[in-house]
């Protein structure tokens, strides 16, 4: 598989992953919205991850990941582990953000594109058989395209928020 391909296909499946708890959320409404955190706190007060990261979001994740995956001919543990990397790094970004105070789905540039890339491309590097480079690139291109099409999924009236 050529370079440019591979790469493409990767910034495909990431886009795929973390698009369908959103749009999955869209579409059921409040249905199966448990949140992971089951509701706790920590000691600070504040939620562990917040409502926004459901085990609906999960599954979801993980499912059109598998899904995505497949169209690639990518292995079924490949795909899993693609897709729960991914869904790792947002939780990890949720929780740093409850930490520092931002309120569920508010913006943290930056926060909230990085870990939900590059943890799933890290963790899955021998396994795609990708170079940092390419993982760099891939990370940087998602940041530009999640950003763009937040606004365009805002406008379509399918995310809540505009980023």
């Amino acid at each position: 598989m050529e370079t440019l391909q591979l790469e493409m296909i990767l910034l495909f499946w990431l886009i795929g992953v973390n698009g369908a708890p959103i749009l999955v959320a869209r579409f059921v409404g409040k249905q199966f919205d448990y949140p992971i955190d089951c509701h706790q706190v920590l000691f600070d007060g504040r939620p562990v991850l917040g409502p926004s990261k459901t085990f609906r979001g999960l599954i979801s994740a993980l499912v059109m990941s598998v899904l995505i995956g497949s169209i690639f001919a990518m292995p079924i543990l490949t795909s899993l582990a693609f897709g729960a990397l991914s869904m790792v790094g947002d939780m990890t970004s949720s929780f740093i953000k409850r930490r520092l105070g931002y309120r569920s789905s508010a913006m943290a540039l930056g926060l909230d594109q990085i870990p939900e890339s590059l943890f799933p491309l890290l963790g899955c590097k021998d396994l795609l058989g990708i170079s940092n480079e390419q993982i760099f690139l891939i990370v940087v291109s998602f940041f530009c395209l999640e950003l763009i099409l937040s606004r365009i999924l805002f406008w379509l009236k399918i995310r809540k928020t505009p980023y």
